[in-house]
């Protein structure tokens, strides 16, 4: 039997709602400074970032 690969999308959001999450409640400010206002983004590519940032290896 063949296995099947499934692509599963992940959900994008604005900016202006991530803000809003409870999720990054606390990190409000980084949050609002790291992402681009015209830009959605994943779940994974947000704490993707903060990670990065928190890191000190922002480019």
């Amino acid at each position: 039997m063949a296995k099947k690969e499934t692509d599963v999308k992940e959900t994008k959001h604005s900016k202006e709602k991530l803000l809003k999450s409870k999720r990054y409640a606390a990190k409000k400010d980084l949050v609002s400074a790291l992402l681009d206002d015209n830009i959605d983004y994943t779940i994974q590519e947000v704490d993707a970032m903060i990670e990065k940032y928190m890191k000190g290896k922002v480019g």
